[in-house]
């Protein structure tokens, strides 16, 4: 990878530009492209923060820009996509989003581009298994937000509860980032010590889990969008991959023998660094965990199936 940082952000909506914010307050790179059909938004964008940069710790060059300019990027962060309309199906939904995918997975391809896709736009795990099929990358250089910001969740919930930092608590959400998500309870940790060690009570633990899984639609209600979870979320995947650190984190990983899954884009504990997934943790999984989470990957990879 070159010395110079390059991370491209095509969309620059309320996600887009979570990002990009966070991405300037953490130094996380040294040039941050902004791209939008609304070519006036992006460079008004791009404007604003350049103009935050007095303040910041960063030596950063942030510029709009078309699809040519992403020929040399390291990261392509999409978080582009149309919203439902009133009645509106999932799969036309799903259909309208992967002709908006095309338009810019094409021209990205065309500029000569080699580096990692990065996906955001939900259904996620979907929306990550299209951009594979449309560039034909190697799969370790398609990577989906999948169940990290869930994860985070979890683990500030948890942290909560027990009265302990999210940073010493090792849990995670696995599965389709959505309904059909499931929490491996046997693999959650307070540093070694088990959780179902730790409360009896699995009733508070259940309560939990779907505090995390409709924890978006809580959002939703009360300020119509959820942007700087899933914002931060995509910059400590982009940190991974630019620093090499090889970190475990909840993404969207092609899996093909994992799990007993078969070609489906799932959240999975995966090692981040500079070639993208470069592999995935399996974890001891009980049969009801195990059952569950591949419950999830069916429901993903019917979905796929009404696309392809």
């Amino acid at each position: 990878m070159k010395d110079n940082k390059k991370v491209a952000v095509i969309g620059t909506g309320f996600v887009g530009m979570s990002c990009a914010y966070a991405l300037l307050n953490q130094n996380a790179c040294d040039e941050l492209l902004l791209i939008d059909k609304d070519t006036l938004k992006a460079k008004g964008e791009a404007m604003d923060l350049n103009h935050s940069l007095a303040f910041s710790p960063a030596e950063m060059y942030i510029h709009d820009g078309n699809y040519e300019d992403c020929a040399d990027a390291d990261i392509i962060v999409i978080a582009a996509g149309v919203n439902q309309k009133p009645g509106e199906s999932r799969v036309d939904l799903l259909k309208r989003n992967t002709a908006v995918f095309e338009t810019i997975v094409n021209p990205v391809l065309k500029s000569g581009f080699n580096g990692i896709f990065l996906i955001a736009t939900n259904p996620v795990d979907i929306m990550t298994h299209i951009t594979w099929e449309l560039s034909g990358f190697n799969k370790n250089r398609v990577i989906g937000t999948g169940t990290s910001l869930d994860t985070a969740r979890l683990r500030y919930l948890l942290g909560h509860f027990f009265r302990i930092s999210p940073k010493n608590i090792h849990a995670y959400v696995m599965g389709e980032h959505g309904d059909s998500e499931m929490i491996p309870w046997s693999q959650a940790m307070i540093a070694t010590k088990p959780i179902l060690s730790v409360c009896g009570d699995f009733g508070e633990l259940k309560k939990i889990g779907d505090e995390v899984k409709f924890a978006a639609q809580k959002i939703i209600e009360a300020k119509s969008a959820t942007y700087y979870g899933i914002g931060m979320a995509l910059v400590r995947i982009i940190k991974a991959v630019l620093n090499d650190e090889n970190s475990i984190i909840t993404v969207s990983a092609l899996l093909e023998s994992s799990y007993g899954a078969s070609s489906v884009y799932a959240g999975v504990p995966g090692v981040i660094n500079r070639s993208g997934v470069c592999d995935v943790v399996e974890l001891q999984l009980t049969k009801e965990e195990l059952k569950l989470l591949q419950d999830s990957f069916d429901f993903i990879k019917d979905t796929v199936k009404t696309i392809f």
